[in-house]
């Protein structure tokens, strides 16, 4: 319905420009900093029944690379995280009870799905001087779903 889809954009669009919103001015008065967004690979593909969600993580992937581009010249880089399936309880919930995990991770390069810790690390990452020279990027943490046919 209308009212599911403006449900779904306003926490995953919304909620993201509300976020980075409020972290400009501490990170401007810090003299720069790094915001990391997360995401989905459902912002790179177009997923069957899934139009909000998609249309949602389509929607925060330009957000970040605007706001990239707009924080850059105030030392605030802003990246993306596109997580595949990571391991959460997210995956045990009713509306998702007819999804074989099992055959979607075995079918992946890497034939696993990931874990929270694994997304923890790439943001970790992302916050550090380490990636200093990355912001407006897209970086995919998916077991390799995006790479294989």
């Amino acid at each position: 319905s209308q009212e599911e889809f403006e449900s779904v954009l306003a926490v995953n669009v919304v909620g993201v420009f509300l976020g980075i919103q409020a972290a400009i001015e501490p990170m401007r008065d810090a003299g720069g900093g790094s915001i990391v967004n997360i995401s989905s690979v459902n912002g790179f593909v177009g997923v069957p029944n899934h139009a909000a969600y998609t249309t949602s993580k389509f929607g925060s992937r330009g957000l970040t690379k605007a706001a990239a581009v707009e924080l850059g010249p105030l030392g605030i880089r802003v990246n993306s995280i596109h997580p595949g399936v990571i391991d959460t309880q997210f995956n045990d919930i009713p509306e998702l009870e007819d999804i074989d995990w099992e055959s979607i991770t075995a079918g992946l390069p890497l034939g696993r799905s990931g874990s929270p810790l694994e997304i923890a690390r790439l943001a970790a990452f992302l916050c550090s001087d380490e990636s200093s020279y990355s912001t407006g990027s897209e970086f995919i943490a998916d077991g390799g779903i995006l790479a294989s046919p």
